[in-house]
């Protein structure tokens, strides 16, 4: 299935300095980007050809592809000058590169890459920011069967916070974790039909338009996820992610847990 990745975001909180015009996607956690790890993510379960919705900050993503160096994250020998790679990353990968525009929402990225599906019924999408360990074969098994437009991930709120519960006097009555509520959060990994671009207006937003109009119909399914799920809204976020995998605490690289041979 073809995955489309939204990478065109200006990623305000994750910039450093006013003349850091690098978007999220491509801050690095260990030798390789975020986008790359979630690219990679899919390709582990077969899914290879890629199509990059981009806007701010492109050239910085085009450059990364187009001078691409196997050699970072795969084993390799040297022999008599010349590198022979023990495995590859992006060698059967396809990848399309398409402006979406600076401003475009979410929706309308959307709206532009879909002459790139070629009709095909049903793809993947994601914001290219976030990590996780989701079974995405069950994910998409469990969409086919169902009669519905979309099917988005959710997961437990990440927040931290607590909710207290006021009386009209003032008292406190009772405070609550976020996380103990019986509430889920966009996770951020799409499963789609074409039907989702009859409810996506020009310029609109793929959850907020899209996904909406298609729960009012009883036509958008969720698919629950209490595993590994980490976002990179903030630069300490980020930190956290890079720290890890320099650690060795990899939960997402599904393709080192089962073998694929990528090393780092």
């Amino acid at each position: 299935m073809k995955v489309v990745l939204f990478c065109g975001g200006y990623g305000m909180r994750m910039r450093s300095g006013a003349a850091d015009d690098v978007p999220k996607p491509m801050a690095m956690v260990g030798p390789r980007p975020l986008i790359w790890h979630v690219m990679r993510y899919y390709a582990h379960f077969g899914h290879t050809e890629f199509i990059l919705c981009l806007g701010y900050g492109a050239h910085h993503i085009k450059n990364f592809f187009l001078t691409y160096e196997e050699t970072t994250s795969n084993d390799f020998v040297l022999r008599g000058g010349r590198t022979e790679l023990l495995s590859t990353d992006i060698s059967d990968w396809t990848i399309t590169f398409a402006q979406t525009g600076i401003e475009s929402p979410i929706g309308e990225r959307l709206r532009r890459v879909r002459h790139h599906l070629d009709g095909d019924e049903m793809f993947l999408a994601n914001y290219a920011d976030v990590l996780t360990d989701a079974p995405l074969p069950e994910m998409i098994e469990n969409f086919a069967r169902r009669d519905a437009g979309a099917s988005m991930m959710v997961v437990p709120p990440q927040s931290s916070f607590h909710c207290v519960e006021l009386g009209e006097d003032g008292l406190v009555g009772g405070i609550t974790a976020v996380s103990e509520l019986p509430l889920w959060e966009n996770g951020g990994y799409f499963v789609l039909r074409q039907e989702v671009f009859d409810h996506i207006p020009e310029d609109g937003d793929l959850v907020a338009d899209g996904c909406a109009q298609l729960a009012k119909s009883g036509r958008l399914v969720a698919h629950q996820h209490r595993g590994f799920w980490k976002p990179t809204d903030t630069v300490k976020e980020r930190a956290a992610l890079d720290a890890a995998y320099a650690r060795g605490d990899r939960p997402w690289a599904v393709w080192e847990r089962d073998g694929a041979g990528v090393t780092a």
